[in-house]
């Protein structure tokens, strides 16, 4: 083999070397035991039609005469506050029965935080850090059968969350979650949340 050939592909078996290396420090990324890094994508697929459905505030209601009616006084504009759903997910966890709204919030540039809101059935509350490259899920249940009524903190065991980038830069958190977390209730019973979100980051 003439040496002007050897020349050549050592240089590219070389070239091959650093790029790998180069490809793999880009990938790798170290986590605290807390976090799960995020994947973001282009264009996220899934059923999102949940959010064109809404619900009145919770308390508020239609009798079997069609009227509505409220747990108290119902303010005038009552009527035309339609909470549109933000979330739509299932899981296993205490003290939980459904939830249709979960709040997003941006609490400075490379923060949002989220968490579902509680209603007469669900007093289990999922609770998101997203930063941009990790999430930080965790359960918080505000137990309304203990007398304690204390807050319990499940934390995460792993999973995935994936974010539509387009609708991030947008203003909005479109993304896909599947969370698994410890449980030590002696239950036997796996704890997990998954599901679909659709809300816009509001301004804390």
């Amino acid at each position: 083999m003439k040496k002007e050939h050897k020349h050549t592909i050592l240089s590219i078996l070389l070239l091959i070397l650093f790029t790998s290396c180069g490809a793999k420090k880009e990938t790798v990324l170290k986590l605290n035991p807390d976090e799960i890094q995020v994947k973001w994508v282009e264009n996220l697929s899934g059923n999102f039609s949940f959010k064109d459905n809404w619900s009145y505030p919770e308390g508020v209601y239609r009798n079997e005469s069609g009227q509505l009616v409220c747990d108290g006084i119902c303010p005038p504009e009552i009527d035309t506050t339609h909470l549109f759903h933000s979330i739509k997910s299932e899981a296993w966890a205490n003290e939980w029965a459904g939830t249709d709204f979960i709040i997003v919030e941006r609490v400075n540039k490379d923060t949002v935080i989220g968490f579902t809101q509680n209603n007469a059935g669900t007093h289990s509350r999922l609770n998101l850090v997203i930063s941009p490259n990790t999430v930080k899920p965790t359960i918080i249940v505000n137990s309304v059968t203990t007398l304690s009524y204390e807050e319990k903190i499940y934390n995460h065991k792993g999973g995935q969350m994936i974010i539509d980038k387009k609708h991030w830069e947008k203003g909005i958190l479109k993304a896909v979650f599947d969370f698994e977390f410890y449980n030590d209730d002696n239950s036997g019973k796996k704890m997990y949340w998954k599901g679909n979100i659709y809300a816009k980051i509001e301004k804390k």
